[in-house]
């Protein structure tokens, strides 16, 4: 069996506050199916039931891209998740956490200073997948200084 869906299967499970931003392809896994195969394998006595939980997501938070987030996890306020990560505990409020599985490496706080210090004045326009032409040069130019090897 493969499942494609991309509107999470018991979506009432899923709370979702304030201020949230999801990236392309963010997965909420609510259940699992591992029962349907352990019955199909009919050596067992015991009929297996799917294993079902919750997912709360706190105020202020982002989730990168490709981040899948199983049941029984409560994710705080003021959280970024980096993309990828696979989020299988509960993530304590103003924390930034990457990786498989999602490990707390740095503070919210710290993340928000960094990004204060981000000069950059680039012109786009994401409605439109747009970026204007000397942005493009400025990024391009300052990705290969910063990558010139010594």
């Amino acid at each position: 069996m493969i499942t494609s869906r991309k509107i999470p299967l018991y979506s009432r499970l899923i709370s979702i506050g304030e201020n949230v931003w999801l990236a392309s392809n963010v997965q909420f896994i609510t259940h699992d199916v591992s029962h349907f195969m352990l019955n199909g394998m009919k050596i067992y006595d015991k009929k297996f039931k799917e294993k079902v939980g919750c997912i709360s997501v706190g105020n202020n938070v982002f989730v990168g891209a490709n981040t899948q987030i199983l049941y029984d996890v409560k994710i705080g306020n003021n959280v970024i998740i980096a993309a990828g990560s696979i989020v299988n505990k509960d993530i304590e409020d103003n924390s930034v956490v990457a990786g498989v599985p999602a490990k707390k490496i740095g503070k919210f706080e710290d993340f928000v200073e960094k990004r204060k210090n981000n000069n950059l004045d680039v012109r786009v326009d994401n409605k439109k997948s747009k970026i204007d032409r000397l942005s493009e040069d400025i990024l391009w130019g300052n990705f290969q200084k910063q990558r010139r090897f010594r």
